[in-house]
């Protein structure tokens, strides 16, 4: 059974997620060198983002900052930040799911902008507010916490 939905996540994500996943084929081509691990079926690139800690989720792509794989036996400690933030960036490719070509313009956008807009950040800073507030980033939690049995980050 668990052979079956990867398969289906699978044809999922390069049919109805195609957009998100041809532009994460792209970037994880490009760091092809970078370490690589499956996680639920999804394909975790271990790579040094543009931002200090910027992780994301093209589809079933998902690429983690190598900041977050410090931690000894981080991969094997399901309570690690590397495990957590992978549950939440995996909870966006299910998001993939769902949404298929939508995902840019109902998840990957508004995330991106409440990431990396300053205004956002200085907003989150000044009245202390999780970054897992806003409704992709909660969502994105939720349905993560929920396929993989594991916790995401709060």
């Amino acid at each position: 059974m668990k052979t079956l939905v990867t398969v289906l996540y699978f044809l999922l994500q390069i049919t109805w997620g195609l957009p998100q996943n041809l532009v994460g084929f792209v970037i994880f081509l490009w760091h092809i060198k970078d370490k690589h691990y499956l996680f639920h079926g999804s394909v975790i690139t271990i790579w040094k983002g543009p931002n200090g800690g910027t992780s994301m989720s093209m589809g079933m792509f998902v690429f983690l900052d190598e900041y977050y794989i410090k931690e000894e036996n981080a991969r094997e400690n399901p309570e690690s930040q590397f495990n957590q933030v992978a549950v939440h960036e995996f909870g966006h490719s299910l998001q993939s799911l769902l949404l298929g070509p939508l995902y840019f313009f109902v998840i990957s956008i508004p995330s991106g902008i409440w990431c990396n807009f300053k205004y956002f950040q200085n907003m989150r800073k000044d009245k202390k507010m999780s970054y897992y507030i806003f409704y992709p980033e909660r969502w994105a939690n939720c349905w993560g916490e929920k396929i993989t049995k594991m916790k995401a980050p709060k």
